[in-house]
């Protein structure tokens, strides 16, 4: 299918040429008005005109048939391609499994949506995973203090269901974890070792030698590839964007693009947040949408905001379908046009053809 809202002409002057199309359609009918021809009856002279003239009812005038509709609109579309149309095509890809990381840090007790952020995301997930191909399979990973796997990539949606269910809210927020954690579970063979990056990041700090983050001994077999060009695989990142744990979010997503890895990130909650006490102690929890689009503009994802129940679950229905729908480069569709404007003539002879015995 098409995304009209992309649609450009490479020769844009050329749209001059559908002037004549009014101008030919007035001609037509000013050309086959009633009265316009003289009637003729068959004598044994051969034709004669008739001199009666026509009554009210003749000279009425009536919509063109069909097939001069469908002529009509074909002669559009062929002046339409004069122009040669460009689009932006969006196609259906190929998805085979999804990891969905749900972040089950403390702020997600907020209610600034109702009736928790997590519970309306623990909803919300349930819906995305209903509406998702039986072949696909989907994956859950929880993140707080650390990020561990909750449900291992699987089409058994009743597992998948009873994970959801069974969220525990725990300390910290380690968004860089639940990536590194989900992009292994996605990409078992590519060498990358969470345990290794979460170690690292917890320890001292070291200089950045510029290699990827792999297993040793793989790093020099890594070739990066082009963001978002694993059309197969993809990872939901829904949380509040809070992160103060854990290896850098950025830097996994950067893990994730050189994978060719998308990250769609989902913000629970709402800018201004609510004020969550516990143990004696006050504070503030907000949305923090900056490192989610960042997140999600490094690997070619798309970032979502949800700051109410229902539109989280308009959210997730989006992005089902921004998951198996991707969008590929700007292509003419010039040759479109011309194949449709061959059926609209093409199906108008043969109405024609039927109706009257002739195609023209």
């Amino acid at each position: 299918m098409l995304a009209w809202s992309s649609v450009q002409f490479v020769w844009p002057l050329m749209l001059w040429a559908l002037v004549a199309w009014p101008v030919l359609a007035a001609l037509y009918l000013w050309l086959t008005r009633p009265g316009r021809w003289p009637r003729f009856q068959l004598t044994v002279h051969g034709p004669t005109p008739m001199t009666a003239k026509p009554t009210r009812a003749q000279r009425a005038w009536r919509w063109p048939s069909l097939p001069v509709c469908l002529w009509g609109l074909g002669l559009m579309a062929v002046l339409l391609a004069l122009a040669r149309p460009q689009a932006v095509l969006l196609l259906p890809s190929r998805l085979d499994t999804v990891m969905l990381a749900i972040d089950t840090s403390g702020s997600m007790r907020a209610t600034d949506v109702l009736p928790s952020r997590l519970e309306a995301a623990q909803a919300a997930v349930r819906t995305f995973i209903e509406e998702q191909p039986i072949q696909v399979k989907v994956g859950i990973v929880t993140l707080s203090g650390t990020a561990s796997v909750a449900q291992a990539p699987t089409t058994q949606r009743d597992e998948l269901f009873s994970a959801i269910e069974n969220l525990p809210l725990q300390r910290g927020s380690a968004l860089g974890s639940g990536l590194v954690v989900a992009l292994a579970n996605l990409l078992p063979g590519s060498g990358i070792d969470p345990e290794k990056i979460i170690m690292e990041a917890d320890g001292p700090p070291k200089p950045d030698t510029g290699r990827a983050l792999v297993a040793p001994g793989q790093a020099s077999n890594q070739v990066n590839l082009t963001p978002g060009s694993n059309k197969s695989l993809a990872i939901v990142l829904i949380t509040d964007g809070q992160s103060n744990i854990g290896p850098d979010v950025l830097k996994m997503a950067q893990l994730a693009a050189d994978h060719g890895v998308r990250v769609y990130t989902v913000g629970v909650g709402t800018p201004e947040g609510v004020i969550l006490r516990a143990q004696g102690m006050s504070m503030r929890v907000r949305l923090d949408e900056t490192v989610l689009k960042k997140v999600a503009e490094i690997t070619e994802g798309n970032y979502y905001r949800a700051s109410d129940a229902q539109q989280l679950l308009e959210v997730y229905r989006q992005l089902g379908t921004t998951i198996r729908m991707e969008k590929q480069q700007l292509t003419e569709v010039t040759a479109l046009l011309l194949a449709l404007a061959m059926v609209l003539v093409l199906l108008g002879s043969v109405i024609n053809l039927q109706r009257h015995a002739r195609v023209l």
